[in-house]
């Protein structure tokens, strides 16, 4: 039998008393220093770690939930009527998992969870779709409060619902290629490019003249692909859709997912937290160079 890590023990055990924490600043300071094994400083942040940390503690705009919310941020894009920009569509949305019809949903299609990260369920052949397993995976995400272990405080008050979308792929790369943009002030500074996710996942950075980046994060397992990426076909639009949407944000930090199917531009998400502020980068010193890009009160 395998003896867990005294971190993960740790973890699991703070996790069970999430709930009893009241104190925000106090939980972030004890789960930062289990994922990093490094003292939380909020009084004077200097990483992108740490001011991801603050910016949970301070950044509060109530418009953020909506953001956030994967049925709600549909509708925020679509009152802003950016050119260029599309909506990949919605099939239905849903209290419970019982409540889908699934007859009426096309042969390929995908859901997940309104309030939460992970949740998600591909059917590429409804023939073959294993309805057991995705309604164990759906209604575990449904259960999960995921404000509560993260203290990502915009989600605290997303409506926890099922979504399903339209499945969408090009004739020939079936794994998308997500863009995500890491805008720092109004602005986006790096793409961050995370191919063949469901095969030999790869994360690379580029800045906004699409020069590969030496830097990998921030998942602990990153690699490079062997062979840099090209830029995306309207790489152009997609970098003024990412500075316009920061700039209607208007937040220290955000990161801007965008798809680009089919030479079409679609609106994948709104992030104000990627990877919990608890990623890792190599070389380590990009933790600081990204986090002097990050202006908050006190700190430039």
């Amino acid at each position: 039998m395998k003896l867990m890590h005294p971190y993960e023990v740790a973890e699991r055990l703070l996790r069970a008393l999430s709930p009893a924490i009241k104190n925000d600043e106090l939980y972030l300071k004890m789960r930062y220093f289990l994922c990093t094994h490094q003292k939380l400083h909020l009084d004077s942040p200097l990483t992108f770690s740490e001011k991801i940390q603050w910016l949970k503690l301070y950044n509060r705009n109530p418009e953020f939930t909506k953001m956030v919310d994967k049925f709600e941020a549909k509708e925020f894009i679509k009152e802003l009527n950016i050119p260029n920009l599309k909506i990949i569509p919605t099939l239905g949305v849903w209290n419970k998992f019982e409540d889908i019809d699934f007859e009426k949903l096309p042969n390929q299609f995908v859901l997940k969870c309104t309030h939460d990260s992970g949740g998600l369920v591909i059917c590429k052949d409804k023939s073959t779709f294993n309805l057991k397993t995705a309604r164990k995976k759906i209604n575990h995400s449904l259960q999960r409060n995921y404000y509560q272990w993260t203290r990502e405080w915009p989600y605290k008050d997303v409506i926890p619902r099922i979504i399903a979308e339209l499945y969408m792929e090009e004739p020939d790369n079936p794994e998308l290629k997500d863009y995500k943009f890491f805008c720092f002030n109004g602005m986006a500074k790096y793409c961050q490019v995370i191919a063949d996710r469901h095969s030999d996942e790869t994360i690379d950075f580029y800045d906004r003249d699409w020069k590969h980046q030496s830097f990998i994060g921030l998942r602990p397992t990153a690699h490079h692909a062997l062979k840099a990426h090209e830029a995306p076909v309207k790489y152009d639009q997609m970098l003024n859709i990412a500075d316009t949407l920061a700039k209607r944000i208007c937040s220290p930090f955000v990161r801007i997912d965008l798809y680009n199917i089919n030479e079409t531009i679609y609106f994948g998400e709104i992030t104000f937290f990627p990877f919990g502020g608890h990623g890792t980068f190599k070389p380590q010193k990009w933790n600081n160079i990204l986090g002097d890009l990050i202006s908050i009160p006190n700190n430039g």
